[in-house]
């Protein structure tokens, strides 16, 4: 069997996200090492941004076009994406940890009698086997795990993996196959999202409020600091339980897992199922008036004290710096 990488892009209305380019360098990256060859395949309608692939040393993509492609359909994806698969008889499907990929990845192993390992958060090739790592048990423990199976499908965290572009790479080539009957046993119909809002599985700055925020009201003071920083807003799931924001805002175990380079937990006491989300960020800004809060066990940086009297002058000393 050929060891050759095949990268599943993800597209939302029309454009490939930026998690799935974060993929496609990692696929090349070990293809490089692997001496192998890597593609990418995408199903979807008209796509606006496909040629910003080859930026990411992908030559070659696969297109599986089709009007009812236009937003995910979990039996149509897996069928054409499984077949394609077993086509250019790919041993590595690496697809984002996202909602799509956590409900793809497992659907393609099935079809691919393949291993399937999610949320990978590193990668280690040791004499030509690939060792990958995720976390474990509320993600207080890291795990390294090795695959057993001739095909091995895996997901990789948003934000960990960066995306290094190349302005000089060569366009890709893409071969677009057009789908008449795809199988459609579910359809994903629309989208409903917040205008202008960062979605936070993909920010790379977040500012996140909890319980200690006391109520819906006071959550313009989070939306501030975040329009200052240019960042996200998250919450913690107290928050959405109490109905005070949106459950697409929610970060930690129950929630979206992120790893933005700068995480703001604002009014957040620290509890593993919120930690489980968001402790692989590379800073983290704990604003807590309990000083023996578990938050600041895993911040880089703490401020005990009242956030209704730090936030708004946090926010004003950002906006001077900016100005």
């Amino acid at each position: 069997m050929s060891n050759k990488v095949l990268v599943v892009l993800e597209q939302r209305e029309k454009s490939i996200k930026k998690s799935s380019f974060e993929a496609v360098y990692l696929g090349s990256e070990l293809a490089k090492q692997m001496n192998t060859e890597v593609e990418a395949v995408i199903a979807g309608s008209d796509i606006n941004n496909l040629p910003d692939v080859s930026k990411f040393g992908i030559s070659s993509i696969t297109h599986l076009k089709s009007g009812d492609f236009e937003n995910y359909t979990a039996s149509g994806y897996c069928d054409l994406i499984s077949a394609h698969a077993k086509e250019i008889n790919a041993e590595y499907v690496i697809l984002p940890n996202t909602a799509m990929g956590k409900d793809l990845a497992p659907r393609l192993a099935v079809k691919l009698n393949a291993g399937c390992i999610m949320d990978t958060i590193k990668y280690e090739l040791k004499e030509n086997e690939l060792l990958l790592t995720r976390p474990v048990y509320a993600g207080k423990a890291l795990i390294n795990v090795k695959f057993k199976s001739d095909v091995k499908v895996f997901t990789i965290r948003p934000n960990v993996f960066k995306a290094i572009s190349d302005d000089s790479n060569p366009a890709a080539n893409v071969t677009v196959k057009e789908i008449t009957s795809p199988n459609l046993k579910t359809k994903v119909t629309s989208f409903k999202k917040s205008e202008g809002k960062l979605d936070v599985a993909e920010a790379d700055i977040i500012v996140s409020g909890g319980r200690g925020m006391k109520g819906p009201e006071n959550f313009h003071l989070i939306e501030a600091l975040a329009d200052a920083l240019g960042a996200a807003v998250g919450t913690s799931r107290a928050v959405v339980d109490a109905g005070w924001r949106p459950h697409r805002e929610q970060v930690g175990q129950t929630g979206k897992t992120v790893s933005p380079t700068l995480y703001f937990a604002c009014g957040i006491s620290g509890a593993i199922q919120h930690l489980a989300g968001m402790s692989t960020s590379k800073y983290i800004v704990a604003i807590n008036k309990d000083k023996d809060a578990p938050i600041f066990n895993a911040a880089d940086y703490g401020i005990a004290g009242d956030l209704f009297e730090i936030l708004p002058k946090l926010t004003e000393e950002i906006k001077k710096i900016k100005s």
